[in-house]
């Protein structure tokens, strides 16, 4: 596979009410994910709040890491990861994504999915994901396995233990200055 192309995994840590009940119960320095395919993180995607104030209403969002919810929350802690890919799979990767784009008001965010992950049992919906579900399944959809385990099981932390994601930033997400 010549792998001349990167898209980035971007984990966080809000501090969020949220983020402090998850990671009260998964020990995980980072407890959000999402998929960009550029280094500047400017076509970032994920599974969360859909607006900044209301955590209850989630599902798929287009991020950015100046404005939004990021902005929110300024002391937000994060590692961005590169993962080398073909042209061919960031295709199918930007054909899989199109779908999400396409039909981002008939998804929703997937709380028992969450749960799921607590008692190791996958909690799938149609249209239903949580984020680092959604980076997976993207992943998987595309013919990038990294794990032998459903999306519907991946953490956040998965990304961080996996060996084929080399790591290009780790602090304050606010001082990030993507380097060539």
């Amino acid at each position: 596979m010549a792998a001349d192309r990167s898209v980035f995994i971007l984990l966080t840590n809000t501090g969020t009410l949220f983020t402090k009940l998850i990671q009260s119960y998964t020990r995980a320095p980072y407890n959000h994910a999402s998929i960009s395919f550029d280094r500047e993180l400017s076509e970032l995607y994920s599974f969360g709040r859909k607006n900044p104030n209301n955590p209850l209403n989630g599902g798929f969002v287009k991020e950015d890491i100046k404005t939004g919810t990021f902005s929110k929350y300024p002391d937000t802690t994060c590692v961005i990861y590169e993962l080398k890919v073909s042209d061919r799979e960031v295709e199918k990767m930007k054909r899989v994504l199109q779908i999400f784009i396409r039909q981002h008001k008939k998804f929703l965010y997937n709380i028992l999915g969450v749960i799921g992950i607590a008692i190791k049992e996958p909690v799938e919906f149609s249209n239903s994901y949580f984020c680092s579900q959604f980076v997976a399944e993207i992943l998987e959809r595309s013919g990038i396995k990294l794990w032998n385990k459903l999306p519907a099981l991946v953490t956040p932390d998965d990304f961080r233990k996996c060996d084929r994601l080399q790591l290009i930033y780790e602090g304050k997400l606010r001082d990030y200055e993507p380097e060539w």
